[in-house]
């Protein structure tokens, strides 16, 4: 084994105390006393040399020690102005730095990277600490979505969103569950999953919150659809043979065979309910073929729309029916430039049937006033026809899209519905926001590319 400079200097010196004890030790056992003074010294100053030399090297390691435990890696050991026998110590100590700066500016830079990718993505994260409740992560999308600037413990969510703050302490890990909440009278749903992980021995409690409105409406949709395809189909091919059937009856009974074997009397009756069957059956087949339209749509003539010039031609179309009923109709564009690409002639019936349904919903007011309006938010382009009406109340704001659903009785239910599906074959969206007792606005949702 090869010796390395630090330990011939340590050997020498053990040996060199080794040597002076030894002769003190012969001086003792021979009687020579007198040589004693000479021998003392230096096993004296044998051990204090080898103290000191341990010293220094004890406060090399100290130093050391105190950088590791401050997180100064930064800390330089001097390796040229040092003792020999030190010199192999502070470059070690200099190495071992050198490798923890370098993990530590890994461990850096992946947080960095970690926490740029949270701050990017449209899921909302949220991580607490699960024994005390304390926030450790929270991105901008869930503060976003939630609508909450800041938040010191997960228990703090209670005071403003109680029902949200019970659903999550309740989500199990790995659990999954869709939950609403209502932002500006307007509902989202939102996928919520859960899951753990361990740090310095404390456990995490992991919450993701994606917005799934769009897909959830889009999803619903495509259910409608394939529903009312087979609905209509099997109720038209039922109910037509019925008013074929009657109309034949109702031409058999003008045979003189017929009538003069029946009374007057009896023959109106049986008329009558023929006319009935007939008037019934074409009613029903006419609402059927109604609703066929709602799955017609199946491609978009798309092209660049200037927002200003489809209100001026709304304007133009609805101001008799406004002028007569005394309603104020009201522009409001801050960017005469505003353009959207659109199948312009669906997106007029859209803006047609809210137009009508917003004249209904004002009709009884002192000061009817609608109001058409657009400006883009967070890359989206908006267009809204608010008024001034009765409002809706909570739980009508989920079902006025529904197919068949309608709050009046001589509604059919499918303009909404209809507007809905036009909506999202544009890749964009229809929302509702309504307070009751104070008006209703509808917002349609273009993507800006």
């Amino acid at each position: 084994m090869i010796f390395n400079r630090y330990e011939w200097r340590l050997v020498l010196r053990v040996l060199f105390l080794f040597a002076a004890v030894t002769a003190t030790a012969v001086i003792l056992v021979s009687g020579q006393v007198m040589y004693v003074v000479i021998t003392v010294p230096l096993v004296v100053y044998s051990v204090l040399d080898l103290i000191r030399f341990n010293k220094k090297a004890q406060d090399e390691v100290n130093q050391f020690v105190e950088s590791i435990h401050y997180r100064d890696f930064s800390r330089h050991f001097d390796v040229r102005k040092a003792p020999n026998e030190l010199k192999p110590l502070r470059k070690g100590f200099n190495d071992i730095n050198t490798t923890f700066k370098l993990i530590s500016r890994e461990r850096e830079t992946q947080y960095h990277y970690l926490q740029k990718i949270l701050e990017l993505v449209d899921t909302g994260i949220l991580s607490y600490e699960e024994e005390t409740g304390e926030i450790s992560w929270i991105n901008e999308a869930f503060k976003s979505l939630i609508t909450i600037p800041y938040l010191k413990t997960i228990h703090s969510l209670e005071k403003r969103e109680p029902v949200l703050y019970k659903d999550v302490i309740q989500l199990k890990t790995g659990e999954s569950k869709v939950l609403s909440i209502t932002r500006d009278q307007q509902q989202i749903k939102m996928l919520v999953t859960s899951s753990i992980m361990r740090s310095d021995d404390k456990m995490y409690k992991l919450i993701a919150f994606q917005n799934v409105s769009e897909a959830l409406d889009e999803t619903e949709s495509n259910a409608w659809s394939k529903l009312l395809n087979v609905m209509t189909h099997e109720i038209m091919n039922s109910v037509a043979p019925i008013s074929s059937l009657a109309d034949t009856l109702k031409n058999r009974l003008q045979s003189p065979d017929i009538t003069e074997n029946l009374e007057h009397v009896d023959l109106e009756d049986i008329e009558l309910g023929i006319d009935t069957i007939k008037r019934r059956s074409e009613g029903l087949l006419k609402f059927t073929e109604s609703y066929r339209s709602l799955n017609k749509i199946t491609k978009l003539d798309l092209n660049k729309i200037l927002v200003r010039n489809m209100f001026e031609n709304l304007n133009s179309l609805m101001t008799p029916t406004l002028d007569k009923k005394n309603i104020e109709l009201d522009i409001i564009l801050r960017d005469p430039g505003l353009a959207i690409e659109a199948d312009i002639n669906l997106l007029d019936q859209v803006m047609i049937n809210l137009l009508v349904n917003a004249i209904e919903a004002v009709k009884d007011r002192e000061e009817p006033r609608i109001i058409l309006s657009a400006e883009v938010q967070n890359n989206r382009t908006l267009v809204k026809v608010t008024d001034n009406g009765l409002g809706m109340p909570p739980e009508l704001l989920d079902k006025i899209f529904i197919p068949f659903f309608s709050t009046r009785k001589t509604g059919s239910g499918i303009g909404l519905s209809l507007c809905k599906q036009i909506m999202l074959l544009h890749k964009g969206n229809i929302q509702v926001q309504s307070t009751e007792g104070k008006g209703s606005s509808f917002i349609l949702q273009f993507a800006n590319n």
